[in-house]
């Protein structure tokens, strides 16, 4: 404990990875290299989204994505359809979107209406069009050592992207994931591991999940638990990115609550060597990487020579 506090006594704060900033520069360089396949004579990119029902929070994510598709020169198609549609009538929509040469990314937000078994819907999008990166055909091959999916999960994705564009070396250090879901935790893992770092997966079952965090080059924290991981929990030096999103009543804010993470930045910064801050930090990379997944699929269709 002692050593601990003299450690961090004698520290700067950490920097601040900033997702973002980085995402910033990341469509302003998806804008510049829409604009020369412009000059070339190719159409734009196109990206679909669907959206079932009027949930406010699916509303707000639906519109930041349509608004980064168009500032970076995207055509975005955005499909609103009733909370009550039948789930065959959601499967023929999404194999219209399929169909339609001008849309080169589909997503289909969630969650879906309780009505709708999600896993049928998604199984849906054509393989070449799932820029989420989770369809299985995606995940499948994400797991497979030596294959690589048409698209990597769009937040596992800007996860690495921050670590790397900040100049955290990945390769030979050790890592720890706190959080198993199929949408972060593991694929993050897994996509660290590519790139050979140690990895531990922490979870409801983990003994000791500080111990394990302490031993770490690398945190990230995606157990959706307001700010479970502490300063004490943080290896002095470390990389620390909080995907956590939890809201806190907060009067004075104009919607009534304010954003937290899952690790309490105020102390982890004083610590940690690189940390990423909520909000402003792995949310903005994930549109980020969304566009930059439906470039790619663009890039296949429309001129495979450069894909």
């Amino acid at each position: 404990k002692l050593q601990f506090l003299y450690l961090i006594a004698t520290k700067m704060p950490a920097e601040i990875i900033s997702g973002k900033e980085i995402a910033a520069t990341i469509r302003g360089e998806l804008k510049a290299d829409v604009e020369k396949l412009r000059e070339q004579g190719k159409k734009d990119p196109g990206l679909a989204v669907i959206i079932v029902g009027e949930r406010k929070d699916s509303q707000t994510y639906v519109r930041l994505k349509h608004k980064a598709a168009e500032e970076c020169g995207y055509k975005s198609f955005q499909i609103a359809l009733p909370a009550d549609i039948s789930q065959e009538d959601l499967v023929e929509k999404v194999e219209e979107c399929n169909n339609n040469p001008d849309i080169h990314g589909l997503i289909v937000q969630l969650p879906l209406p309780k009505h709708i078994n999600e896993a049928a819907v998604l199984n849906r999008v054509a393989y070449a069009k799932d820029v989420d990166g989770l369809g299985p055909d995606n995940i499948c091959s994400l797991y497979t050592r030596g294959k690589e999916p048409m698209a990597y999960p769009c937040t596992p994705l800007g996860i690495i992207t921050m670590l790397e564009r900040s100049g955290v070396e990945i390769e030979g250090a050790r890592a720890a994931v706190i959080g198993r879901s199929n949408i972060v935790g593991l694929p993050v893992a897994h996509m660290l591991m590519q790139r050979n770092a140690t990895v531990t997966v922490c979870h409801t079952r983990t003994k000791d999940m500080a111990a394990v965090c302490r031993e770490a080059d690398i945190v990230v924290a995606a157990a959706g638990c307001l700010e479970m991981v502490k300063a004490d929990w943080i290896r002095p030096g470390a990389a620390v990115i909080d995907v956590g999103t939890n809201c806190v009543d907060d009067a004075t804010k104009k919607q009534g609550y304010r954003t937290v993470g899952d690790v309490d930045f105020a102390n982890a910064k004083e610590v940690a060597g690189k940390i990423s801050p909520v909000p402003g930090g792995v949310g903005p990379m994930t549109i980020a990487m969304l566009l930059s997944n439906t470039l790619r699929s663009f890039k296949r269709v429309e001129c495979p020579e450069s894909a």
